[in-house]
């Protein structure tokens, strides 16, 4: 397969290197990892992964895991599965 289309994409620097440092200790560049992509959407006919819009008590965790003073904490980890299990 000739590779000759190049394909710009502007995304935020910090992802761009989080993403890039992952991809170095698994041997992938970021175009090994695009390509990789590209090429398993084409065999699935679609996105490789399952897409959907989280539930509203989903949307409120991942809020609240944003914010410091919303996150619980425990103790030990039968305190977390009482909790969990309220």
């Amino acid at each position: 397969m000739s590779q000759n289309t190049t394909l710009n994409v502007r995304l935020d620097s910090e992802l761009k290197d989080n993403v890039e440092e992952v991809l170095n200790k698994l041997g992938l560049s970021l175009a090994d990892a695009i390509r990789m992509y590209f090429v398993r959407i084409e065999m699935e006919q679609g996105i490789p992964f399952e897409l959907k819009i989280p539930n509203l008590k989903t949307r409120k965790v991942i809020a609240a895991s944003h914010n410091p003073r919303k996150r619980k904490s425990f103790n030990s980890v039968d305190e977390l599965f009482t909790d969990l299990n309220r």
